[in-house]
């Protein structure tokens, strides 16, 4: 592998990045020329400061234009980003900052040192680009190592199946503290288009953007969002790109009554695999729907049956080979090991091929319930619920119970604040298996979200007190 494959020599490289732009809502823009300056001026000012090449540094995120800067000066340092988002209370960015062995930091574009002794040496990093921490709902965030080249593969991908140009406004509601929002940013500049950070996901952000065609980036919680808000009218919104969690068909029809124009790409992949592994695009709806579509390109896969979880012949874990692929996890190497199986990626979640080559997610296999010794597959409930004409949105997951095992609990947003418990059992009775019906329903305003924003099953569980 080449080791002078830098993402920001080739995104400030690209044919059309002088014609780029970003700008936070609210915000002035900031251009080509100006971004390209700052970057430089940022990775004069690490060296100087005695930053080694391959050093983590830590860069606090805002999502704001100074992000990007950021992320391109220490890349032309030839150091390797780690995002933390703003926001983080301080104790979990005090255990990051110790992992990494960080000892600067960059915070709203000046650089300060926030220790005095070099971190290790770790080969790891030799051609890494980032280390993104996961979201950590199963417990510590894991640091995944993102290479250049692997990145800036799966870039030349997306440019080819999304398509941005000079034309487009693309509006990312998104922390750029992982992956979906890093790429999207990034794609955007290489594309010369517009770029819209959306600190506050707001449907102001789809009409007051100027002239241009919109591309918006959100994950489903931010869509169903969009969805409730009966005033949006935003004609200009020619793409949809969406992913990070499942994307169910009561949602994209929701979406296609309200943005008809607009072309969907529903995207499937992880941190670990570079992002966007599957695609559901434009030209496979309807068909695709309630799946996450086919292969992108140079990427393979399998399904890897489990036994052992009782699951229907078919079923089995999702595993994915590509040269996207992460380089490790920070500092675990056991851990690195362990997630892969003869060259492919264990996803952990589980999934099938339908008859029409369509690869359909059925969950995951760590949120799998055992209730009384039946295993209930959490997103088969929420796919069936969320299609009643009186709920927005659906979030089933197991809890402890000293005599089931675990008791299956649904976590409901209605539509008609009249919708009970009573209404949704007798409408369930008919289309779910007794044994899949919800022990306890909770009628809440919004789904808990881990980190990442995304409705989060481990967050559900902890926030039971407050449900009703």
């Amino acid at each position: 592998m080449s080791t002078d494959i830098n993402l920001a020599r080739s995104v400030i490289a690209a044919p059309s990045f002088s014609q780029a732009s970003v700008r936070e809502v609210g915000g002035a823009p900031l251009d080509a020329s100006d971004m390209s300056a700052a970057a430089t001026a940022l990775a004069t000012e690490l060296s100087a400061a005695g930053v080694a090449p391959h050093e983590a540094v830590v860069l606090f995120i805002s999502n704001g234009p100074q992000d990007l800067v950021g992320f391109l000066g220490l890349w032309l340092a030839d150091c390797v980003a780690a995002p933390i988002h703003v926001t983080t209370p301080v104790q979990a960015v005090q255990g990051l900052v110790a992992r990494l062995g960080a000892r600067f930091a960059i915070r709203a574009g000046k650089l300060a040192r926030i220790a005095g002794a070099a971190p290790p040496l770790r080969p790891l990093l030799d051609e890494a680009a980032l280390i993104v921490f996961t979201s950590g709902s199963t417990g510590r965030p894991k640091g995944v190592v993102v290479r250049h080249q692997a990145l800036l593969w799966k870039l030349e991908v997306l440019s080819r199946l999304l398509g941005f140009t000079v034309e487009d406004v693309v509006v990312v509601p998104l922390q750029l503290t992982f992956i979906f929002g890093i790429w999207v940013s990034l794609l955007s500049l290489m594309s010369g288009s517009r770029l819209l950070l959306s600190p506050k996901f707001s449907a102001a952000a789809l009409t007051n953007n100027g002239a241009g065609a919109v591309i918006l980036a959100a994950v489903p919680t931010l869509l169903r969002t969009l969805c409730a808000d009966t005033t949006l009218d935003a004609p200009c919104v020619r793409s949809i790109l969406t992913g990070g969690e499942p994307f169910g068909s009561v949602l994209a029809d929701k979406l296609a009554a309200l943005l008809p124009r607009a072309n969907l790409f529903d995207l499937f992949g992880l941190t670990e695999t570079g992002s966007c592994d599957f695609c559901a695009r434009p030209k496979d709806q309807p068909a695709a729907r309630g799946t996450i579509g086919l292969p992108t390109n140079g990427v393979a896969f399998r399904i890897a049956e489990a036994p052992e979880l009782g699951l229907p012949p078919g079923v089995g874990e999702l595993q994915i080979r590509t040269p996207s692929v992460m380089a490790g996890y920070l500092d675990d190497p056991a851990q690195s090991a362990g997630a892969f199986a003869d060259g492919y990626f264990r996803t952990g979640d589980l999934a099938t091929v339908r008859s029409d080559g369509y690869v359909q997610l059925v969950g995951r296999s760590k949120d799998v319930v055992s209730r009384g010794g039946n295993k209930i597959v959490p997103l088969e409930i929420e796919n069936l619920f969320a299609q009643h004409e009186s709920v927005l949105a659906a979030l089933a997951f197991g809890v402890p119970d000293q005599r089931l095992g675990e008791s299956l609990h649904l976590m409901i947003i209605a539509r008609d604040r009249n919708l009970s418990e009573r209404d949704l059992r007798e409408w369930a009775k008919d289309r779910l298996e007794r044994f899949k019906t919800p022990d306890v329903f909770h009628f809440v305003e919004t789904l808990p979200a881990g980190r990442t924003g995304k409705a989060d099953r481990e967050a559900a569980r902890m926030s039971l007190d407050g449900c009703t």
